[in-house]
């Protein structure tokens, strides 16, 4: 094997199939195309990155990645006819061609048309047709096909293509008047007039322009003018406001928090946030709000953007509750480094010192929130169940029997679920869940900590095998199934412990911060946020960080090894790039009531503001890391630490056979 074909199997590996792609003729195909021969001769080195490419009249090479998910998506067995829209550079005509029998594709940009031709040409592909012309139109004469596949943004599905695929066919476009809230969706032709659509996944592609599409590149530039078109510089007016408003600090322990507590009030939930999931500087300042927030405002739950179980044995930690420290075995899986961490050690270790002082009643408690644990939490419930009703327990291991095969990969559960081999489990443990919360009055009494831990995991179970199954309908129906858990956890932890209790949520910015004010909103996503500002009002607070440059801890993909990464410096029309230009080294800004109020309208205007989670891809950072939101609406308090390091992990030893902690990411 030759260097550039070791290149494209890595890639194949590590940034498609390891993602999810499965299909073995689109794995094939992407192992075979020589990408280097359709990019520019100046970014051949950059050939097998998988991120986007330039290749001209403001067009680029879709990435890797999402050639293959797209392709995937329609459902290609080979020996098809399929039409492309939107040619490019070739690239993905050539990965259609060597599973289809004959390809036709449409560019509308003449020297592209041309180019691409050549690029096939020289790359011995002789069975794709290239044609110069508007592609919203389709190739009437050639029609029908059996494969649409369109590589750029439609405002709405264009009807002419409809009308060419032809019955049973797949048609996968993105549709989206902003470029920043694209949905990819699948068009299934039923018959003559019916069509079914289904939601794939958000993504970001250049205008389809023509007669079914955008009328002309102005359009498009109108309706997204952050994008196409430069803004005028910031003025230094604004950086100096934030800096008037702000609470200036060097290090974090030395920020006085006197004011931010009374900012913070009579809250009862504050919800602290991260721009990534690896960087100690956030870790610290958070875990020391919270230490001021347990010691001088009593809050009582800590409770973390986690699987449940795995907090669960810090909690028996911290609590002093009769069971012996758990070495860190919690935590054991990818990401490993997000909460296996000198960082969060401190804190745990001097919540559980803190807790040794005080009656069992008033020891703070560490919950986690998240449903990742599937399987995890299916023996919790057997196990409780053993001690106090054999029979159920023996009923549990029937119902929870349909999930078994999936233990390793939970994942590969809601593909089978979704072919209806296993819809019976979605009945299974929602009655499983049922029968323990019927059965609460006898068992209170034994455990009353216990009975919450078991009805707790029996939920997460009912949640989680729903969420491996919705993850494949689309991206929007996963993550408002996923927070809507996490804020379902939080109220059921707050009633447990009574009306005083008081809560503190650690989870990253784009869960903490309010969704409805950023661009998560207009494509109907939620988030933990949103829901404790509509449940709890002015008694929940937010708190959001942020950063210019520095290091951070992350992986290159998924399950991959954590790396100490540079960060870059922050988007020239970003939030953070306004806060780096204050020259402080950290803030404390206030968002709400009086003090934000000078500062509001002028940070208002909607701007790109990044978040990094267990994975960062600093070569496609503003395509993969960056969204639009409206800071002053997003959070309550936003706090500044110009430049960051990365979290220090502590060694670990990974479970075998167990599933991912967080296979998707934030």
């Amino acid at each position: 094997m030759d260097e550039l074909s070791e290149l494209r199997d890595r890639l194949v590996s590590q940034q498609v199939e390891a993602r999810g792609v499965r299909d073995p003729l689109v794995l094939a195909a992407m192992r075979t195309v020589p990408r280097e021969k359709f990019v520019p001769d100046d970014l051949k080195e950059k050939a097998y990155e998988d991120s986007p490419l330039p290749i001209g009249a403001r067009q680029t090479i879709s990435q890797p990645y999402i050639v293959a998910f797209m392709v995937e998506a329609l459902a290609l067995e080979g020996g098809e006819k399929v039409l492309e829209i939107g040619a490019g550079s070739g690239y993905a005509a050539a990965v259609l061609s060597e599973i289809a029998s004959e390809v036709f594709t449409i560019e509308r940009i003449g020297q592209l048309a041309e180019k691409a031709a050549a690029n096939l040409a020289a790359a011995g592909v002789a069975n794709v047709h290239v044609r110069h012309a508007d592609g919203t139109e389709g190739w009437a004469e050639e029609a029908p096909f059996d494969a649409i596949l369109v590589s750029a943004g439609a405002p709405d599905v264009p009807k002419s293509l409809m009308r060419q695929l032809r019955i049973g066919g797949h048609m996968v476009v993105p549709v989206g008047s902003d470029l920043r809230a694209q949905e990819l969706v699948r068009i299934t032709r039923v018959d003559d007039s019916e069509f079914e659509r289904e939601d794939l996944a958000d993504v970001r592609f250049v205008p389809l322009i023509g007669k079914e599409g955008f009328e002309a590149e102005e359009e498009w530039e109108a309706r997204s003018p952050r994008v196409v078109q430069s803004r005028p510089a910031v003025s230094v007016s604004l950086p100096s406001l934030i800096a008037k408003h702000g609470e200036t600090f060097v290090k974090h322990r030395d920020a006085d928090l006197d004011a931010l507590l009374d900012r913070i009030g009579g809250a009862r939930v504050v919800l602290i946030g991260e721009a990534s999931h690896g960087t100690s500087e956030f870790y610290a300042m958070r875990a020391h709000i919270t230490q001021e927030l347990i010691e001088r405002k009593r809050f009582n739950i800590v409770a973390v953007e986690a699987d449940w179980p795995d907090a669960a044995r810090i909690d028996h930690y911290v609590r002093h509750r009769g069971v012996p420290p758990s070495e860190w075995t919690a935590f054991a899986r990818f990401p490993t480094w997000m909460w296996r961490n000198e960082e969060t050690r401190a804190f745990v270790d001097w919540l559980h010192n803190r807790n040794a002082t005080r009656a069992s009643d008033r020891r703070a408690a560490f919950y986690g929130l998240d449903l990742y644990s599937l399987y995890t939490s299916v023996r919790a419930v057997i196990d409780y169940l053993e001690t106090v009703d054999p029979d159920l327990a023996a009923v549990a291991r029937q119902r929870y029997g349909c999930l078994t095969p999936w233990e390793a990969d939970p994942a590969a559960y809601g593909r089978a679920a979704l072919r209806g081999d296993y819809r019976k489990c979605e009945r299974d443990v929602a009655h499983m869940l049922v029968e323990l919360l019927r059965k609460r009055q006898e068992y209170t009494p034994k455990d009353g900590e216990r009975f919450l831990d078991a009805t707790q995991n029996a939920q997460l179970v009912a949640n989680a095998e729903q969420y491996y199954r919705v993850m494949y309908y689309g991206s929007r129906a996963s993550w408002n199934l996923r927070d809507s858990h996490m804020f379902d956890t939080l109220q059921n932890v707050l009633a447990f412990h009574g009306p005083q209790s008081k809560a503190v949520v650690w989870a990253h910015n784009s869960h903490i911060g309010d969704a409805a004010a950023t661009e998560m909103g207009r494509r109907r996503e939620h988030n933990i946020g949103q829901l404790c500002r509509q449940h709890f009002g002015g008694s929940s607070y937010h708190i959001g960080f942020g950063t210019n440059a520095g290091t951070v801890a992350a992986a290159s993909f998924w399950d991959g090894p954590m790396e100490v990464m540079k960060v870059k410096p922050a988007h020239a029309q970003s939030y953070e790039r306004l806060f780096h230009m204050t020259n402080a080294p950290g803030l404390l800004l206030p968002l709400r009531g009086k003090q934000g109020e000078e500062l509001h309208d002028k940070l208002a205007r909607p701007r790109l503001e990044r978040a990094i989670g267990v994975i960062y891809r600093p070569d496609s950072e503003l395509a993969s890391h960056y969204f639009e939101a409206v800071l002053p609406r997003q959070f309550d308090e936003y706090i500044w630490i110009d430049q960051t390091c990365a979290i220090k992990p502590f060694a670990v030893a990974e479970l075998q056979g167990l599933p991912d902690m967080y296979p998707f990411g934030l």
